[in-house]
């Protein structure tokens, strides 16, 4: 009796095994975590099951690169990084993940590329802690085959259904308000940025004031740790809601500095007039107990230097 059983159960266990050897990464379940790959053709983008198994948005970051380039384990799919691509180094700064790629990244066919960088960006931004991607290789930022540098990238710049090619982005002027060396005056900066049309011009303009301005042409005015929960603009008024990690400042400028870079770059790249600050919701605070945040703000062209000559 004791020898049909253990026949019976290793008939069962064999079962479960071949069970699950049948079973294709290719096959997410709702609920299920994953990530993106390139399909057998590399036309398209395929989800495949993967689960995060670091703590920490730097070291899951890291782990789901090196899953990214590791070889597919079925004919369903192919990795997203193509052998020789190598990651030199990623960094997280605040919640933008900054990866730098060899020289090899380069050499990848450009339609290709838009599949990889999509695959990527959208398999990283699925971790906590990170919103948003910036690539270089060799040191160098992205850019397209104009020579525009591709910049802060998020889920948004691909706007697409898993398996299809890739939608185009548009391109905007903004003019982006920063510090001067002293803090005491903004500097306009105007920039061409490009964006997904699901994503909206104010939230670019906050998010690319949390990047920074570019080299040698201002300083910066908000904290890149802080959190945009949110923007939108009703009735020509931009609601613009942080978390309280905007209450810290965290960076050299007057208070005042930092509100009206947000304002005055908001009223003047949209169809708002008015500005709306507000922290986890909340409008009854005041910014570095300094400037009283219940008010609406108009845009405010004394903070602004004047250029030589005027």
């Amino acid at each position: 009796m004791k020898r049909k059983l253990s026949g019976i159960f290793s008939v069962f266990f064999c079962f479960l095994f071949l069970l699950s050897a049948c079973a294709k990464r290719t096959d997410v379940k709702e609920g299920s975590s994953y990530i993106y790959c390139l399909n057998s053709d590399r036309t398209g983008l395929i989800k495949v099951t993967y689960e995060v198994k670091e703590r920490g948005p730097q070291k899951a970051a890291e782990q789901m690169l090196k899953e990214l380039e590791t070889p597919a384990e079925d004919i369903d799919y192919t990795e997203p990084i193509p052998e020789g691509v190598k990651v030199n180094k990623c960094e997280l700064e605040g919640e933008i993940l900054y990866i730098d790629f060899n020289e090899e990244y380069a050499k990848i066919q450009p339609l290709e590329e838009k599949l990889v960088r999509a695959a990527i960006v959208k398999s990283l931004v699925q971790i906590n802690g990170i919103s948003g991607l910036w690539f270089t290789v060799e040191g160098e930022d992205l850019a397209d085959s104009t020579g525009k540098v591709m910049g802060y990238l998020n889920e948004d710049d691909f706007v697409q259904n898993t398996g299809s090619s890739l939608n185009s982005y548009e391109t905007a002027d903004l003019t982006l308000y920063f510090a001067n060396e002293t803090g005491d005056k903004l500097v306009a900066q105007t920039i061409e940025a490009k964006y997904s049309s699901n994503t909206s011009k104010e939230k670019l303009i906050v998010e690319k004031l949390m990047k920074g301005p570019k080299k040698n042409t201002g300083y910066p005015t908000v904290n890149p740790d802080i959190t945009l929960l949110s923007v939108t603009i009703k009735d020509r008024i931009c609601y613009v809601n942080l978390d309280d990690e905007f209450l810290n400042g965290g960076v050299d400028v007057k208070p005042e500095i930092t509100i009206y870079s947000i304002v005055n770059s908001l009223v003047e790249g949209t169809a708002a007039n008015k500005v709306q600050i507000t922290v986890n919701g909340e409008k009854n605070v005041s910014y570095m107990e300094t400037v009283d945040l219940t008010q609406l703000f108009e845009e405010d062209r004394s903070w602004v230097e004047e250029a030589e000559g005027e």
